[in-house]
């Protein structure tokens, strides 16, 4: 069963110290809070945590959908225990909404990310160069979905602006409603191959995996006609086998993508302002009134788009910012680390001093 799931001669031998500790190997198909459920060798369990993967996952993240790991099995009682994570190959991550904006990876060990965004008025360039290069940076292979291209009197059009922007990575127009594109865009995955959708609510990730499935698996809501947006409707990260022998992983809405040390992801991207800038008289250009700034050139000559130049400017001042954050971060972890060593020290002079002992 598991290699339907992509299990293969790489992943056993990686497998192959947890193989000798007796724990069999699994894949984590539907992630939620409490319990994974996990397909393996001897079908599909629910796996908890054990003590030490729990506590090492407050530091490290807890396991994805995607992920491969070692777990003990009652296969009487149809559940398991995870034990260990195996290495990612790839992983999709994001910063949580939380005060201290926690890492969650939402996808693990991904060969294609579908960016979708649907042709309607949620059709926003800037919100797609950000997921485009959270994408490249998960090490996956980026492909471009517009979705619900009925809704747009000028779908070709569209998607030709869309790859100006899209890094040289494939940009498919679909229709799930009209049945269009949807065999382009089997062709991407391969079997054996897992692939996920991301994108904003209601750009019709749902309808997507239905129409990838042939059925109603997931179950879909009307976009709202004010501001052509829908909620998510998927309740929890799924990976699900489809008729050609791939699997996708459906996620729910993601409203905002943090990015998490996305310097290259970044300048793929953005690879024809990289380019210009090479092209600057001085090396550290600021880009601003330097003399010979072919950046500022491009600008007043109409090359570069000015908005385009500004999201470049605000998402390079948020990965400086995630950097100082992750700086602070580690001081604080130090800091924690000798308080409490500070703490035993004394606590053992105490010990010392203390004539019942």
């Amino acid at each position: 069963m598991i290699e339907q799931y992509g299990w293969c001669d790489e992943l056993r031998l990686a497998f192959e110290p947890h193989a000798r500790a007796g724990y069999r190997p699994g894949r984590i198909i539907v992630q939620q809070r409490e319990a994974n459920l996990v397909v393996t060798d001897v079908g599909t369990l629910s796996a908890r945590l054990s003590g030490r993967v729990r506590h090492e996952a407050r530091e490290a993240g807890h396991p994805a959908a995607g992920d491969w790991v070692a777990l003990s099995a009652n296969v009487g009682e149809g559940t398991a225990t995870i034990h260990a994570v195996l290495p990612r190959r790839t992983a999709f991550v994001r910063r949580a909404a939380d005060s201290v904006q926690t890492l969650q990876v939402i996808a693990a060990n991904i060969d294609v990310v579908f960016v979708v965004t649907s042709m309607n008025a949620d059709l926003n360039p800037r919100r797609l160069e950000r997921f485009l290069a959270a994408a490249w940076q998960s090490g996956a292979r980026p492909v471009v979905v517009l979705t619900k291209a009925d809704l747009c009197e000028q779908p070709e059009g569209q998607a030709a602006e869309i790859a100006t922007l899209a890094a040289g990575c494939p940009v498919l127009v679909v229709s799930a409603r009209q049945g269009l594109g949807l065999g382009g865009l089997m062709d991407h995955i391969k079997p054996g191959e897992t692939c996920v959708l991301i994108g904003s609510s209601g750009v019709g990730k749902s309808t997507l995996v239905n129409a990838l499935l042939g059925e109603e698996r997931m179950a879909t809501q009307d976009i709202r006609a004010t501001d052509a947006r829908g909620r998510h409707t998927t309740s929890h990260r799924q990976l699900i086998l489809l008729p050609g022998g791939g699997m996708l992983l459906d996620t729910p809405g993601i409203r905002e993508v943090g990015l998490i040390d996305a310097d290259a992801g970044l300048s793929t991207v953005f690879d024809d302002i990289e380019r210009l800038a090479q092209n600057c008289r001085f090396r550290d250009c600021g880009h601003t009134t330097e003399p010979g700034c072919a950046v500022r050139d491009a600008l007043d000559g109409g090359r570069l788009d000015a908005d385009r130049w500004a999201h470049f400017q605000k998402l390079g001042r948020e990965l400086a910012a995630l950097d100082l954050t992750k700086d602070r971060t580690a001081q604080e972890v130090e800091r924690r680390r000798l308080a409490a060593l500070q703490r035993a020290y004394r606590s053992s002079k105490k010990d010392l001093r203390d004539p019942s002992f």
